[in-house]
């Protein structure tokens, strides 16, 4: 297991386009270069990429020591009323894993769906019942099939409801966004390193040590309103927040060491890079002390 904190882009920069880059299989050698460790492959509108293209890139990343993730299509619904969606998802959720398989990723991210017509409770209930078919469908896979906390207050997506979900079998671990958490609260949610450490403690308490410590999660600043998220802003933004520094901070102190994908619109890749340097400089305190 690492000893430390991976950082990394969910997709490409434009920094990356304007470097001249066209390929994803280009993405690996890029983001070494930058001393990034971690990269998500973005499949949320579909999955276009074929098996050359996917293998292609897992061998970059393994070239440079890149460690992969992929996010599945958000049409994905766990909670969808209708049967029949709800077994397309498990389809779209079955080549998502095969996809990564070809990536040699080590994690796929699903959004859990809607609650915005039924209670929770219902909603609750359809996506323990898709998730029974997934599993039964994929059989004793390696891949984690993560589940993502999500910022809009009529999504299922709390952490305590991806905790529950997570309980279900040992192949579904949680993926913390923080900046999703950040917009359903409306703001203020981590004020310091101590709020973000209570996340993990919370996630030890339910799901075990290690699915907390080597958590996957995801970061970036998000403009919100009322109903919560509304758009993934840049580390440039001074106002909605939440901030990357204590996050760092408690991942230094507590010796936490995440996978964090950095997904800020347009910047991800150099805002992974200024939370990675945080990192290394909290670190770099604490060993002082």
């Amino acid at each position: 297991m690492r000893n430390h904190a991976i950082f990394g882009p969910g997709g490409n920069s434009e920094s990356f386009y304007l470097a001249g880059h066209k390929s994803t299989v280009e993405a690996p050698a890029f983001l070494a270069a930058l001393g990034l460790e971690a990269y998500e492959f973005e499949a949320g509108n579909g999955l276009a990429a074929g098996e050359k293209t996917l293998r292609a890139i897992g061998e970059e990343a393994k070239r440079y020591g890149v460690s992969l993730s992929l996010h599945t299509p958000y049409f994905i619904s766990l909670s969808g009323v209708d049967p029949e969606k709800r077994l397309k998802s498990v389809g779209y959720i079955q080549r998502s894993l095969e996809a990564a398989e070809w990536l040699g990723a080590t994690t796929i991210v699903i959004h859990s769906g809607s609650a915005a017509k039924i209670s929770r409770g219902e909603a609750m209930a359809l996506a323990k019942d898709t998730l029974y078919h997934t599993l039964e469908a994929v059989g004793d896979t390696t891949i984690h099939l993560g589940l993502e906390t999500m910022g809009k207050i009529n999504q299922l997506g709390t952490l305590d409801e991806m905790i529950e979900l997570c309980r279900m079998d040992p192949h579904l671990y949680p993926v913390v966004d923080f900046g999703h958490m950040n917009a359903r609260e409306r703001g203020g949610f981590f004020p310091d390193a101590d709020s973000y450490r209570r996340v993990f403690d919370r996630v030890a308490e339910g799901l075990g040590d290690d699915k907390a410590r080597y958590m996957h999660c995801h970061f970036s600043k998000i403009e919100y309103t009322d109903a919560g998220e509304k758009r993934h802003l840049t580390f440039a933004d001074e106002v909605y927040g939440p901030a990357f520094e204590p996050l760092c901070e408690a991942l230094a102190r507590e010796s936490l060491f995440p996978t964090v994908i950095c997904e800020s619109a347009g910047t991800m890749a150099e805002d992974a890079l200024l939370m990675q340097n945080a990192y290394h400089l909290a670190t770099n305190l604490k060993n002082k002390q």
